[in-house]
């Protein structure tokens, strides 16, 4: 059986040791990279399955290495940092991250988010042959569960795990609405805190993605002061 390949980026080479013990300790392929271009390079010859990134790294920053992998993949990708302020984790979020794990972490805590990151990837990118009942079709929006595919009439659109989960949670319940909370604990799987504006932003990312008009919205819609629904 193929084992999952792990990307771990970090400047600091006790870290990536550290990160590197732990994951081969569960079973995982672990590749290392002291910097972002060290990064792309292996993103772009190798099967990767996940990317640990940290974000505080000299002439190409973890941020800037996030946005050029989501110019061509939606591996899940956990950013590492020093910074642990809610800004700061929203910043990350919205850069296409799909998760943030604050310096100094618990190597455990990490472990069982890259378990989690990896289930959900794993599950919507196993490929095959599917049924149509797979596909959720709202006029020209079309999303593939299976395949963890979008097209908005015919054009494939790239969202990020975490994007796609909040899209087919909404489209798969339409018409009814989802608090912010709601949306959060489902997606996220963890208990809703101080979590509104992570949630806000990733809509706005969506709709920036499948709306032809974002600030008039075709498929998600607002319903003001109760949450979000798909029409």
């Amino acid at each position: 059986m193929q084992r999952e390949q792990i990307l771990v980026v970090d400047d600091e080479k006790e870290i990536r040791d550290l990160i590197e013990i732990y994951l081969k300790n569960e079973g995982y392929d672990v590749m290392k990279a002291a910097n972002g271009e060290e990064a792309l390079n292996l993103v772009d010859n190798n099967n990767l399955q996940l990317i640990i990134l940290d974000i505080m790294m000299p002439e190409l920053d973890g941020i800037q290495t996030c946005l050029k992998i989501r110019e061509k993949s939606t591996v899940p990708i956990i950013f590492l940092s020093a910074k642990g302020q809610d800004m700061d984790k929203i910043y990350g979020l919205t850069s296409g991250a799909d998760d943030y794990v604050t310096k100094p972490f618990n190597p455990l805590e990490l472990t069982a988010r890259v378990k989690s990151q990896l289930r959900r990837y794993l599950l919507f990118n196993t490929k095959g042959d599917f049924l149509q009942e797979d596909e959720i079709i709202i006029d020209d929006l079309i999303i593939n569960s299976s395949l963890h595919q979008v097209k908005v009439e015919g054009n494939e659109v790239t969202l990020t795990p975490k994007e796609f989960a909040i899209l087919e949670l909404l489209a798969k319940n339409k018409g009814i609405v989802f608090s912010t909370r709601q949306i959060y604990e489902k997606v996220w799987q963890e208990d809703f805190f101080e979590a509104e504006n992570v949630v806000m932003v990733h809509i706005r990312k969506i709709r920036e993605k499948i709306e032809k008009n974002p600030r008039k919205p075709r498929y998600i819609k607002t319903v003001w002061g109760v949450g979000y629904k798909v029409v």
